[in-house]
């Protein structure tokens, strides 16, 4: 049974920096893409950042590029989502995602392309 736990989310004054955690479990880590996601109230789900299963590939939305790190460790099944700079419009909840298919050629950043999520952590930021 896949299990993703995120964690390392809370409130931030804008200029501020959170890094979120994801601890994964259940399946091979290594072999997944794994994504990250948010959702502000009232709006839909949106890609924020992806990572190849390799780790020598990313993704990031245009709102984050420059500002936002995805990273994995393979050693600890953990994703990581290093934030910096964070603006007011970035609060949300933030969901991890790991692909539904192992050994992906690319990124992913549609919701369909991943088949487990957790349950979420919140980020808000004040201004």
């Amino acid at each position: 049974q896949v299990q993703l736990v995120e964690s390392g989310g809370g409130l931030v004054q804008a200029g501020g920096s959170l890094r979120l955690s994801c601890a994964a479990s259940g399946r091979m880590f290594s072999i997944y893409n794994m994504g990250w996601f948010r959702q502000a109230p009232g709006k839909e789900r949106e890609f924020v950042a992806a990572i190849r299963w390799t780790g020598g590939t990313t993704d990031y939305a245009d709102s984050v590029k420059g500002r936002f790190t995805i990273s994995r460790d393979a050693a600890k099944n953990t994703l990581y989502l290093q934030m910096d700079s964070l603006k007011p419009e970035d609060t949300a909840a933030y969901y991890c995602a790991q692909a539904a298919v192992a050994f992906s050629s690319g990124t992913y950043s549609g919701i369909e392309d991943y088949g487990y999520w957790g349950q979420g952590t919140q980020v808000t930021v004040s201004s």
